[in-house]
């Protein structure tokens, strides 16, 4: 047997030891359960688009690439900055978009920042949006927040938003 192998054949035997059920299994802790509660916060926010230039400078008007610049009132106090993309199609009422935002400010208290993704689609004029938070994406106090958004318009144009959301590790 040579020195290498001596040497392999004691490290697999301390392994065995260490994990031979003949040892007295180590005390653990029972699992720590975090404390998760759902809150709803609401408000109003502004929004500006700006159209941007896309990466295929030779695509037709359906597409479209867009700048996200929001300013968010009320339980979410806080600006946010995004990127989103949209198609229309030849029959009317029917489109589609995706965006990313990073919000920074406040959710009633507690600062951070998040990342929200956006999914919609129209068919027809009826329409489908999905708005969440990135899972991980909470920052600082906001670490462990998950929910969706609804956004609604008033005949006026005003913006309004219904977070649901949890924040795990809050009493």
């Amino acid at each position: 047997m040579t020195n290498a192998s001596r040497a392999a054949a004691g490290l697999v035997v301390i392994i065995f030891i260490e994990l031979s059920p003949a040892q007295s299994p180590a005390v653990s802790s029972p699992p720590r359960k975090e404390t998760v509660v759902t809150t709803h916060a609401s408000g109003q926010f502004d929004v500006k688009l700006t159209p941007e230039v896309l990466a295929d400078k030779g695509a037709d008007k359906s597409l479209a690439r867009m700048s996200i610049d929001k300013q968010f009132h009320g339980d979410l106090e806080a600006a946010s900055k995004g990127e989103m993309l949209s198609a229309v199609t030849a029959v009317k009422g029917s489109a589609g978009y995706v965006a990313m935002e990073r919000v920074t400010g406040s959710l009633q208290g507690r600062k951070g920042s998040f990342v929200l993704q956006h999914s919609a689609t129209m068919t027809r004029a009826t329409p489908q949006l999905s708005i969440i938070v990135v899972p991980d994406s909470g920052t600082e106090e906001l670490t462990g927040l998950a929910g969706t958004i609804l956004i609604n318009i008033a005949p006026g144009g005003q913006h309004s938003y219904d977070f649901e959301y949890t924040l795990a590790g809050t009493p």
